[in-house]
């Protein structure tokens, strides 16, 4: 019987070691991009996008965009849809406890004329709006496992240019959601959402909460990354009337 050589037994005992002693590879994260088309009883129509691309073993980088539609977001009553507020962003998302929790700092910027009151001629009528009207820094925080999905957001939209001028806004707004998973095709629970103007230089204007809404909330997902959502419930700010609704339907991929 042939006797193995000792060079040969001590490589077989070091690849053998290396092998317990190494930790397990993570699985590598994917790019994503994220399509949803949404409509409220306030904003009305409004497309997004967004996208994250991995940067670390926890970490993503992350950018969006909001097609805000609608016309009268700080332009005159004549507009026919052109000079409409857009805001687009970038951030970070940190993926935590395994993935189930994710917080995304992210900040952007909005083109118009909604915060910084645009282009105005010398009888006071706006004429146009501008780029980098207000800045957005904001705060997204999402929890998802078997059984519970969670959601916050706060963003504090603030004029950015003619800041001093008799024309500027600013605006926090910010929104939580708690559902259970009945499946991995179908939620339910509570939605929380709050608009509130903090700061205005208009003459003779004043802050004050736009809106608070409260109610329920149903959504299907299909595995392909396919979602649907409606939500619908009270206006609970005291002096508004009528209720809210906002659904949203989007894919991700």
């Amino acid at each position: 019987m042939k006797m193995i050589s000792k060079n040969v037994l001590l490589r077989a005992m070091c690849m053998t070691l290396a092998g317990i002693a190494a930790p397990a590879v993570a699985q590598e994260r994917e790019s994503s991009y994220t399509v949803a088309l949404n409509q409220d009883s306030f904003f009305g129509f409004y497309p997004t996008f967004s996208g994250s691309i991995p940067t670390g073993e926890k970490t993503d980088f992350t950018f969006y965009g909001i097609f805000w539609t609608k016309p009268a977001f700080g332009l005159n009553p004549t507009n026919t849809g052109d000079d409409l507020w857009t805001e687009f962003g970038v951030g970070v998302n940190f993926n935590l406890a395994d993935g189930k929790l994710k917080v995304k700092p992210q900040i952007g910027l909005t083109n118009g004329a909604l915060l910084s009151g645009g282009s105005v001629n010398a009888a006071g009528v706006v004429q146009g709006a501008k780029f980098a009207d207000g800045v957005v820094p904001s705060l997204t925080v999402n929890y998802a496992d078997e059984k519970v999905e969670a959601e916050f957001y706060a963003g504090y939209y603030a004029a950015l240019r003619n800041r001093g001028g008799d024309a500027a806004l600013d605006f926090l707004h910010t929104w939580t959601n708690v559902g259970y998973k009945f499946s991995d095709k179908a939620s339910a629970g509570l939605h929380y959402e709050l608009l509130s103007n903090t700061r205005n230089t208009y003459p003779g204007g004043s802050t004050a909460r736009v809106y608070q809404w409260v109610g329920p909330y149903v959504q299907f997902s299909l595995p392909k990354g396919f979602y649907a959502r409606f939500t619908g419930g009270a206006d609970v700010e005291s002096g508004n009337a009528g209720d809210f609704y906002k659904m949203s339907i989007g894919m991700t991929f």
